[in-house]
């Protein structure tokens, strides 16, 4: 049977996946290995994670270590965040954020530079205190905050080796609580828009780029900061459950109606137990500086007759700055322009060559697991650093055991 990620958009090349067990196994692998990746959740709509071999991490132990003095706990990669976060809960603690899905693995979101959303909150990788990784020799190295080749090793795209652990930071457990608006009217969302994307602890925001306004405003306040409001800018509170997708089934998304309950349960937009979002989809996301938000904002809008056609949702949010070598958020404040797309590939990538030449100057940075029509020389020069980033890369990897053709097509330039 032909493997392939969630969507089923990627059929994978791969003539074996591993299922190793142990560390020293995956060690043995990567050593005997011409070409290799590891396969996280699958979550990826591209071919970042292809290779001749795969190595999949979800039968290795799953135990998560917690070191109350550092205050951060060892976690498997292949563990999955909403398995992660109940487990971290039963002990009382959290992350400071989780992604839309708790699906993804954490091996798989870290290296790619997946988030969530809130102007203060960095994406999910900036929580991490430590990696370690088997390079192609089979060699265990322990990279740790501080190091001088940490920054680059963490959003490391899966070409610096097998990342088999990492240590996040923790904090106490807390409540939050999450309020839909239905509404929010273009010109009250430009007129106000540090307020709107600042009036929860986490906010995103849900349009279809309709003419007239953003359908949806997706506010997730911690219970002890929350505040209860009717109205967001003349957008109303809405009165039922809802799905970021207009029409769908909102039985698979967390709790709302300023509902409290613990963090897990209510930052992500999907609940564990069900089929995230709607599975018969594409993704696309671009990252923008915030000082370009309204710029990338409106160019979207001036091709939202061609967007509409081809789309599910799209989703805005913005995250913090962070000094991580590869990192979409690398040393700016970013607003992120996230587009769920039909099942309709080559259309959409036909949409992305435009849309991506439209946004160019703004350096609107891709979501590296998603689709994207960028090639790794116009990618180059939004990354300053890129170069010592690839001298890393050859360092662990001299064999070019890790790499594939989505990597030197897409960042080795």
């Amino acid at each position: 049977m032909t493997e392939t990620n969630w969507a089923g958009n990627v059929a994978y090349i791969a003539r074996r996946i591993h299922r190793p067990t142990t560390l020293e196994q995956v060690q043995e692998i990567v050593r005997a290995a011409a070409n290799v990746r590891v396969l996280g959740s699958r979550h990826t709509f591209n071919t970042i994670a292809d290779s001749a071999e795969l190595i999949s991490l979800s039968s290795m132990p799953s135990d998560v270590i917690v070191d109350s003095k550092t205050k951060t706990v060892s976690v498997p990669a292949g563990l999955r965040y909403g398995e992660l976060a109940q487990q971290l809960e039963a002990e009382g603690l959290a992350l400071h954020n989780t992604a839309s899905l708790p699906h993804v693995s954490v091996g798989g979101a870290i290296a790619t530079g997946t988030h969530g959303s809130g102007d203060r909150n960095g994406n999910l990788s900036t929580a991490v205190a430590g990696v370690q990784l088997v390079t192609s020799s089979g060699e265990l190295l322990e990279f740790a905050r501080g190091d001088p080749e940490f920054d680059g090793v963490v959003v490391n795209l899966g070409a610096l080796g097998a990342v088999t652990r990492l240590r996040l930071d923790f904090e106490p457990t807390y409540l939050a609580r999450q309020t839909v608006y239905e509404g929010l009217d273009w010109h009250a969302f430009y007129e106000h828009f540090d307020a709107v994307t600042s009036s929860g602890y986490s906010v995103s925001l849900l349009t279809t780029w309709a003419p007239a306004s953003i359908e949806q405003v997706w506010v997730k306040q911690r219970e002890s900061e929350a505040r209860n409001a009717e109205t967001l800018f003349g957008a109303r509170a809405a009165q039922g459950q809802l799905h970021p997708a207009p029409g769908a089934d909102p039985q698979n998304c967390t709790p709302q109606l300023g509902e409290p309950g613990v963090w897990w349960q209510r930052l992500p937009h999907f609940r564990l137990e069900f089929e995230p979002s709607l599975g018969d989809e594409l993704q696309t996301e671009y990252m923008v500086s915030r000082e370009h938000a309204v710029a990338a904002i409106d160019v979207v809008r001036g091709l939202a007759d061609r967007i509409r056609p081809l789309l599910v949702v799209s989703e805005i949010r913005t995250v913090a700055a962070d000094g991580l070598w590869m990192s979409p958020e690398f040393q700016r404040d970013t607003v992120c322009l996230h587009f769920t797309w039909q099942r309709r590939q080559p259309e959409v990538e036909a949409l992305l060559v435009d849309l991506e030449s439209e946004l160019a100057p703004l350096d609107a940075r891709p979501h590296w697991g998603k689709l994207f029509a960028a090639r790794a020389e116009s990618i180059a020069a939004m990354y300053p650093r890129l170069p010592q980033f690839l001298r890393l890369v050859d360092q662990l990897d001299p064999r070019g055991v890790f790499s594939n053709t989505w990597f030197r097509e897409r960042v080795r330039f």
